[in-house]
C-alpha cells in the first residue's frame, strides 16, 4: 500500500486523517509546517502527500514544485479552506493529483488514495490516432454547434488556429478533435502549457537541449516541436511565453526549423500548431505583451469557446456525461438529480467551467448516499449563488470588528470583481486597479486568491 504524507499546520486535521488512514491500513506520517514534510520527502517515498495550500513557511504552489523536484511520482493533493477555482486550475496545471476544500469527508480522502497510484505523473501529452478526449459530448447550443462547424470546417486544413475562451471551457479537447479529423490523425498530437513554462527552461521544452548546455543539461533532451513531427503540436496558454521564446517560435513559424540549445545546427520539423489562450491576443499586442507579426502568423484561423454561463441549455447534457463517467469511475449508481439542486448548478455562475462542473459532479455523486444527487452534496459557493465567503462580505451580513478588517474585505470584493471582468487576466487586472503586478499578486496572496 501507498505511504501517506499529511502536511498541515492544524495539528487536529493531521491526527484526523491519519488515525482514519491508518485504520484503512495505510502508512501515514504528519508534518505540520512545509519545511518538516520536505525532511520526511528526502527521507521516505511517499505515493500520496495531502498538502494544506496555506502553510506558516510555504505557499501552496511553491511547495508543490518542491515536492514534485523530490519525488515526481508522488501524487500530491492540495488542501484549503478557500474553494478558489483558478487555484484549483493551476495546482492541477503544475502536477497535483486534485485539490479538495475544507472540511474534508473520510470517503474523499480515501477514493483519493485508492486512485492514486493508478494515476500517471504529470506530463506533456501525446496522443496518436484518437483524441484524448474521444468519450466526450458536444452541446446543442447554437454556440456549441456554431463551434462544431467552425471545426469541421479547418480541421481538414493544415492552417494555424488560434483557440479563445477562459479557463476550463474545453479548448483542449478542441485542439484534440481538429487534430483527430485532420489528414495528421495517426501522428503525434502533443499537448504543452506554456503558463508553467519558466522563461529559462522554456527553450529547452520547446526545442530541446544537446547535453552540457547549460547547467543539468546531463542528456540529450528531445523537445516538443521535434516530438509532434508530422502531428500537432497544441500549446495551451500562448501569451504566456517570454518575448525571448516569442521571437524563437516567430523563426520556428518562418522556416519551419529547430535548433536545440547548445546545437550548431537545425532540424527540419513539420508541425502543424493550434494554440490556445484565455485573453484577447489582440489586446494584448495593442498592449505591447505580444509581437504583432507572430499574431498574425498564428492568427490564420480563429475559434471562440463560449463560457459555460453563455449556453446555460448544454448544461444538463453536460451534467449526465459527467454523473455516467463519474458512476463508472466511483463504481456508484446515483441516477440523477433532485430539482432544486438541478436549478442550482444551472443558474451558478461556472468560473471554473466544464473542468469546475466535471469536478462538482464527481464530488457529488462520490457524496451522494441514495440515488440521487442532493442540495447537501454541492459545495455552499453553488448553494448560495457566489460562495458564501463573498456572502458575508457584502457589509449587511458581517459583523464589523475593526477599521482594518473593513478595509480588507473591501479590498479584496474590489480585486475579485475585476478579475472577473477581465476574465482572470492579471495584467489586465493591476491596470484596472492602478497598481503593478507584484502588489496584485501579494495582495491576491493575502486574500487566498492565488
Amino acid at each position: 500500500m501507498s505511504r501517506v504524507l499529511i502536511i498541515d499546520d492544524n495539528t487536529d486535521i493531521c491526527f484526523m486523517l491519519s488515525s482514519y488512514l491508518k485504520r484503512e491500513k495505510y502508512e501515514a506520517d504528519e508534518a505540520y509546517t512545509g519545511k518538516s514534510g520536505l525532511k520526511l520527502i528526502e527521507k521516505h517515498e511517499y505515493g500520496v502527500v495531502f498538502c494544506d495550500y496555506r502553510l506558516p513557511d510555504f505557499e501552496g504552489i511553491d511547495l508543490l514544485r518542491e515536492i514534485k523536484k523530490l519525488q515526481p511520482g508522488a501524487q500530491v493533493i492540495m488542501m484549503t479552506a478557500y474553494a478558489d477555482v483558478k487555484i484549483a486550475i493551476r495546482c492541477m496545471k503544475l502536477g497535483a493529483l486534485d485539490y479538495i476544500t475544507k472540511p474534508i469527508h473520510h470517503e474523499e480522502v480515501l477514493h483519493l488514495v485508492r486512485r492514486a497510484p493508478a494515476e500517471p505523473n504529470s506530463a506533456p501529452k501525446r496522443v496518436a490516432g484518437k483524441s484524448a478526449d474521444s468519450g466526450y459530448v458536444w452541446g446543442t447550443s447554437p454556440q456549441s454547434q456554431r463551434l462544431l462547424k467552425n471545426l469541421k470546417l479547418v480541421a481538414p486544413t493544415d492552417m494555424t488556429v488560434i483557440i479563445q475562451g477562459e479557463s476550463g471551457t474545453g479548448k483542449e479537447f478542441v485542439a484534440n478533435s481538429i487534430h483527430a479529423q485532420s489528414a495528421r490523425k495517426n501522428k503525434p498530437f502533443v499537448a504543452i502549457d506554456c503558463g508553467s513554462l519558466t522563461e529559462e527552461l522554456a527553450g529547452s521544452e520547446l526545442f530541446g537541449h544537446v547535453k552540457g548546455a547549460f547547467t543539468g543539461a546531463l542528456q540529450n533532451k528531445t523537445g516538443q516541436f521535434e516530438l509532434a513531427n508530422g502531428g500537432t503540436l497544441f500549446m495551451d496558454e500562448i501569451g504566456n511565453l517570454s518575448y525571448e521564446n516569442q521571437v524563437k517560435l516567430l523563426r520556428v513559424l518562418q522556416e519551419r526549423k529547430v535548433r536545440k540549445v547548445g546545437a550548431d545546427k537545425d532540424t527540419e520539423i513539420d508541425v502543424r500548431l493550434i494554440v490556445a489562450t484565455n485573453e484577447n491576443l489582440q489586446q494584448a499586442v495593442t498592449e505591447g505583451r505580444f509581437r504583432e507579426d507572430i499574431f498574425h502568423r498564428l492568427n490564420e484561423f480563429m475559434i471562440e469557446v463560449e463560457p459555460l454561463r453563455n449556453r446555460k441549455e448544454d448544461i444538463g447534457i453536460y451534467i449526465d456525461h459527467f454523473l455516467k463517467e463519474a458512476n463508472a469511475e466511483l463504481g456508484k449508481s446515483v441516477s440523477g438529480i433532485d430539482a432544486m439542486t438541478l436549478a442550482k448548478l444551472e443558474n451558478y455562475f461556472w468560473h471554473g467551467n466544464l473542468r469546475e462542473l466535471r469536478n462538482v459532479i464527481k464530488r457529488s455523486v462520490l457524496l451522494a448516499t441514495a440515488d440521487r444527487i442532493t442540495i447537501d452534496c454541492i459545495p455552499t459557493e453553488i448553494v448560495f449563488g457566489q460562495g458564501q465567503a463573498e456572502m458575508n462580505g457584502r457589509g449587511k451580513q458581517r459583523r464589523i470588528e475593526d477599521l482594518k478588517s473593513v478595509v480588507e474585505e473591501a479590498e479584496r470584493n474590489a480585486i475579485v470583481q475585476v478579475l472577473k471582468e477581465t476574465n482572470f487576466n492579471k495584467s489586465q487586472t493591476a491596470q484596472r486597479l492602478k497598481v503593478d503586478r507584484k502588489t496584485l499578486y501579494n495582495k491576491m496572496n493575502q486574500y487566498g486568491l492565488m
